[in-house]
């Protein structure tokens, strides 16, 4: 599978190293000249493009850029195409943003308004990137850690649901994309290693108004 990446931080190399090891294609992007990225491509055997090239490159493509920056993903060429949201809401950085601090929508919801005609899943946002990198285990073993997902798209979270199971993780969805906040930053399943079952439990513990 082609997978693009729009963004060439912490997440967008974590999510290329385990999707490379899988057998996947991958091509890395940033806001910058793909240049900038020769030594990762070198010593990674990734690809290296364009934002746009990204998104046209990916069978599906994972948004891992700074909230605030959202709405410079190329929409045109994701049309049909299942789009990974990793972003996570962070004030410090991002800015307020009224709509999330009044939890009138999520980070995914905006994402998907900004892209009507992809299929968004939310996913990859609740682990910390060495421990996506160092926590994967086979799917026979018993303290399997789970990650959390959400989205609209059946097939969408099907083919992401599969990713995760290579990379070494169980998944637990936590219901359709506007449920996301379920484990957004600042909520008590948020880069707690849990199981399967203990992920569940957590998920429908966490209160709507937690941050409050």
């Amino acid at each position: 599978m082609k997978i693009g990446i729009i963004g060439a931080g912490f997440v967008g190399r974590a999510i290329s190293k385990l999707a490379l090891k899988a057998g996947h294609q991958v091509m890395l992007s940033n806001s910058r000249d793909p240049k900038t990225l020769f030594t990762l491509t070198r010593t990674t055997q990734c690809q290296a493009g364009t934002p746009q090239q990204a998104a046209e490159f990916g069978d599906i493509v994972v948004i891992a850029i700074p909230l605030e920056a959202y709405r410079s993903v190329p929409a045109a060429p994701l049309v049909g195409k299942v789009v990974i949201d990793a972003n996570n809401y962070y004030p410090d950085r991002d800015g307020r943003i009224p709509e999330l601090d009044q939890h009138q929508t999520t980070t995914s919801e905006m994402l998907a308004k900004h892209l009507p005609e992809s299929r968004i899943i939310k996913a990859f946002n609740a682990i910390r990137m060495d421990d996506l990198l160092n926590d994967g285990l086979p799917a026979s073993a018993a303290e399997r850690r789970a990650l959390p997902i959400a989205g609209d798209d059946a097939q969408g979270k099907a083919i992401v649901t599969a990713l995760l199971d290579e990379f070494g993780f169980d998944v637990v969805d936590a219901g359709g994309l506007a449920e996301g906040w379920r484990f957004e930053a600042g909520t008590p399943v948020y880069c707690v290693p849990l199981n399967q079952e203990q992920l569940k439990a957590g998920l429908q513990a966490t209160a709507a108004n937690h941050l409050a």
